[in-house]
C-alpha cells in the first residue's frame, strides 16, 4: 500500500471521506481552518456529500444533530473556544443517543488564548463538557497515522454505540505533516442493542431529549450509565512503551507522549530505566492498566501541556499506591525533548 504525506487537519478530512461521512457543519477557527476547507473541497466533489459552513459553532452541532437523527454519518469540528460553545448540542446528543464525530484540535487558552497547541481541554472533552450525566469516547491520536486509523475508528464507535465521539488532538497534530496508509474502512453496523428504533432505517421516530417526567428521566440516564460501562470494559485503549525493566513511568498522551518518547531515548542513553504510558482512550482513561503498572513500578512522572488535567485521573488509577510527580507546560508553550530530559533527569535521580 501506498503512502501519501499529508498534514494531520488533512489526514482526519480524508480519513472521515473515506468512512462514509455524508455529513459535514463547522464554522472555521484556527488552528483547525486546513480540516474544515478540506472538507468543503472533497464533500462537494463526492456525490451525495454535504458541506455546510455554517453562522456559528452552535448551528454546526445542531446541523450535524439533525443529520445524525436522519440516518447520515456526520461530523463537525471546532478549536477550543468553539467547542465551549457545541456544547449543549454534545449533552442533546448523547441524550438522544445520536452518533457524530466531533474533532477538537486545541490551541491555548482559556479564553481565546492563542493558537498555539495545548491540552488545556482534557477537563472539557473527558467529563462531557455540558450538563447531566453523560460521556463522550474521546480518542487522542499521537501521530498521523493515528489519526487517519481512529478517524475511521470513531465513526464506527459512534455507530456501535449510538454516541458522540470526540477527536482530541491540537494544532501541531494538525499542522505537521507525516505519510499515512489509509486503512479499508468497516461497513456501517446497525446494532440493534444500542439503536435507536427508527434512526437510519428510514422509518419514522420521535426523537427528544426533554424528559418531564423525573422516573422517565432517571430510567434513561440508567440506561445510558449501562452503556457507558460496555463501552469501558471493550473500547479502552492504550500504549506502553519501554515499561518492561522501567522504574519510571511518564504518563502522557498526544503531542506531549511524542516529547516524552525522544526524552525518553536520551534518558535511557544515561543509563535511567525509563518508559511511557500512553492513553489512545482519554474516556474511558485506561486505569485498570495503569493501576497494574504500580505493582512492580513506584514512580510516576505526569508531562502535559497544561496545568494537570489528566494528573488527576492518574491519581485516581494509581490510588495512592505510587508515587506522582508532574511536569506541565500550559497556554501554548510547548518544551523540546532535552528541556523535559532535563527535568525528568532531576526527578528521576532525587527519587532514585
Amino acid at each position: 500500500m501506498n503512502k501519501t504525506l499529508m498534514s494531520g487537519n488533512h489526514v482526519i478530512g480524508e480519513a472521515s471521506i473515506r468512512a462514509g461521512c455524508h455529513f459535514y457543519a463547522g464554522y472555521p477557527i484556527t488552528p483547525q481552518n486546513e480540516l474544515t476547507e478540506y472538507m468543503s473541497e472533497h464533500m462537494r466533489s463526492n456525490e451525495g456529500r454535504v458541506f455546510i459552513q455554517a453562522e456559528s459553532e452552535i448551528s454546526a452541532i445542531n446541523m450535524i444533530a439533525g443529520a445524525a437523527a436522519a440516518g447520515a454519518r456526520v461530523m463537525t469540528s471546532s478549536s477550543s473556544p468553539g467547542m465551549s460553545l457545541k456544547q449543549e448540542g454534545i449533552s442533546s446528543m448523547a441524550a438522544c443517543e445520536l452518533p457524530g464525530v466531533i474533532v477538537n484540535i486545541m490551541r491555548g487558552g482559556p479564553g481565546l488564548g492563542n493558537i498555539r497547541p495545548a491540552q488545556g481541554d482534557y477537563f472539557q472533552a473527558t467529563r462531557g463538557g455540558g450538563h447531566g450525566d453523560y460521556r463522550t469516547i474521546v480518542l487522542a491520536p499521537a501521530t498521523c497515522q493515528e489519526l487517519a486509523d481512529l478517524t475511521m475508528d470513531a465513526f464506527d464507535f459512534a455507530d456501535k454505540y449510538r454516541t458522540p465521539v470526540m477527536i482530541l488532538a491540537d494544532g501541531m497534530m494538525g499542522q505537521m505533516m507525516e505519510p499515512v496508509i489509509f486503512k479499508k474502512p468497516t461497513p456501517r453496523q446497525y446494532p440493534e442493542k444500542f439503536m435507536l428504533r427508527g434512526a437510519g432505517t428510514g422509518k419514522s421516530k420521535f426523537i427528544r431529549a426533554l424528559l418531564l417526567d423525573p422516573i422517565d428521566a432517571e430510567e434513561h440516564n440508567w440506561k445510558l450509565a449501562r452503556k457507558y460501562e460496555v463501552i469501558t470494559k471493550n473500547e479502552t485503549l492504550c500504549e506502553e512503551y519501554n515499561v518492561e525493566d522501567a522504574d519510571m513511568v511518564i504518563v502522557a498522551y498526544g503531542t506531549s507522549a511524542r516529547i516524552a518518547k525522544g526524552a525518553i531515548k536520551r534518558l535511557r542513553d544515561n543509563g535511567m530505566k525509563v518508559g511511557l504510558f500512553r492513553p489512545i482512550t482519554l474516556w474511558p482513561f485506561p486505569e485498570q492498566k495503569l493501576r497494574a503498572l504500580s505493582a512492580k513500578i513506584k514512580n510516576f512522572f505526569v508531562f502535559e501541556l497544561s496545568t494537570g488535567q489528566m494528573l488527576d485521573d492518574v491519581r485516581l488509577a494509581l490510588q495512592g499506591y505510587a508515587h506522582i510527580d508532574f511536569h506541565g507546560r500550559p497556554g501554548g508553550a510547548v518544551p523540546t525533548p532535552a528541556e523535559l530530559t532535563n527535568v525528568i533527569a532531576r526527578v528521576y535521580n532525587k527519587n532514585d
